[in-house]
């Protein structure tokens, strides 16, 4: 069925909805309700809620691991490892630069998966950031700038791994080597993953000033508010400050209870390839440490454990209808128009920097930062090989948009996932964070545009 220009209502409803409101479950569903109509005609709240309860079962893993997510963090949390930690960490980091240079470095070390890269990060460098009166709105722009950014510059991630099968199968029999060794060869011009990552450190030390959301951010903490806005005091209600005299009590114990579980999650996810199982390997390190060593009784463990899964509770509702909105736009065949209106401007010297501008565009609106690689790639790859344009760049390219979209789209999962861990809202990390991100797939455009006449 085709709806020609009003293909593109669901999506401007949406982003407009959530300008207004701020609010991004409620928009995400009324994109979700626009779309159903649009496709049903009659029955469309029984179509939603259909749909709804088929991506739950769908994405039961992804939703069941958020859950676990919030466990892990609060378990953390509670060992109070991180004051030893961040006292370690402010003898080397006195100012807040240095210290937002440490997270930054820190980022990149973590590469594996984006959202063990975010829970990792967060947990580490919030007490030692609230305490230099850093606004969580910094924080969270580098921590999610080192998520996907730097997960698809490395060819070990999860996200590598992912882009070269898609690879693999859509060069089919013009495949002269595996999908990997094609992504190795793309990591150079991944350029929106460089920009998003080099980007961080210059806004960082100054040499990018400190713009919009961010600059009043900034002005709030100078005028003597609280690193967090007062539209986020109810994330973080129920805060209070360890005293030196409790986290100093098994100081040694408490920071290895801190790092050890951090140490098994990376090392599990890594020999398993799955977050889920090193998620349920170190909640069971976390129990065979707390309760011998005193640091929680198994009632403070079940109850911490139960409040770190409701904390996650709306962060999961937002990736149920951000999960949703995929399938009600794939419903309308917004990829396909979108598409088919660029198709007839892509020549091999164009290709990259339209696949780029196409990919990050269609991420961004859907929020579906590997479903819209998945259904670009059996498209663009084989034109790139009729007209003659280089498969490496339009692989780089459409990885590039899908990590704009991660990075970018105020209900993608890693955004999500950003604000959550620092106790921010939703809308105040995206629309924060946005303008950097704006400037990187700038700087990535230019470079697509440039490398599409030069490698042609």
């Amino acid at each position: 069925m085709d709806f020609g220009i009003l293909t593109l209502l669901p999506p401007l409803i949406i982003i407009v909805f959530a300008l207004w409101t701020k609010r991004t479950f409620e928009s995400l569903l009324l994109g979700c309700v626009v779309s159903f109509c649009m496709v049903t005609k009659t029955g469309v709240l029984m179509e939603t809620v259909n749909q709804l309860q088929s991506t739950f079962s769908d994405n039961a893993w992804i939703l069941i691991t958020m859950f676990l997510l919030g466990a892990f963090a609060f378990m953390l949390q509670s060992s109070k490892g991180s004051y030893s930690f961040g006292k370690i960490v402010r003898k080397f980091a006195k100012t807040e630069k240095r210290n937002l240079i440490i997270a930054w470095l820190l980022g990149i070390l973590i590469f594996m998966d984006d959202f063990l890269n975010i829970l990792t990060i967060s947990s580490t460098s919030l007490d030692t950031c609230d305490k230099q009166k850093t606004p969580r709105e910094m924080l969270a722009y580098v921590i999610d700038s080192t998520g996907a950014p730097v997960c698809v510059l490395i060819p070990l991630s999860s996200w590598a791994v992912y882009f070269a099968a898609c690879m693999e199968d859509s060069m089919g029999d013009a495949a002269t080597q595996s999908g990997m060794e094609y992504y190795i060869q793309s990591v150079p011009f991944i350029f929106y993953g460089w920009a998003a990552v080099i980007v961080v450190p210059l806004v960082i030390l100054g040499v990018i000033p400190k713009v919009f959301g961010m600059k009043k951010a900034y002005q709030r903490v100078a005028d003597g508010g609280r690193v967090f806005s007062d539209d986020s005091a109810e994330l973080n209600l129920g805060h209070v400050e360890d005293s030196e005299e409790e986290v100093l009590d098994k100081a040694g114990y408490r920071l290895a209870c801190f790092f050890v579980p951090i140490a098994v999650i990376i090392a599990v996810t890594v020999v398993t390839m799955d977050l889920l199982v090193g998620l349920v390997v170190t909640l069971v390190v976390m129990l065979i440490m707390y309760l011998p060593g005193k640091i929680l009784s198994f009632g403070e463990f079940c109850d911490t454990f139960c409040k770190g899964c409701e904390y996650m509770v709306g962060m999961n509702l937002i990736m149920l209808a951000a999960l949703t909105v995929k399938v009600a736009m794939d419903s309308i065949a917004l990829p396909d128009y979108v598409i088919g209106l660029v198709l007839p401007y892509m020549e091999a010297s164009t290709l990259p920097v339209i696949t780029f501008v196409v990919v990050s565009l269609l991420s961004f609106i859907t929020g579906s930062n590997w479903g819209i690689p998945a259904i670009t790639f059996p498209i663009l790859i084989p034109l790139a090989l009729a007209v003659g344009a280089s498969p490496v760049m339009t692989l780089a390219a459409i990885v590039s948009g899908g990590t704009f979209g991660s990075h970018a789209c105020f209900y993608s999962d890693a955004t999500v996932l950003t604000s959550q861990c620092t106790k921010i809202k939703n809308l105040e990390h995206a629309f924060t964070q946005f303008p950097y991100a704006l400037i990187a797939a700038t700087l990535a455009a230019i470079a697509f545009a440039i490398s599409g006449f030069v490698f042609q």
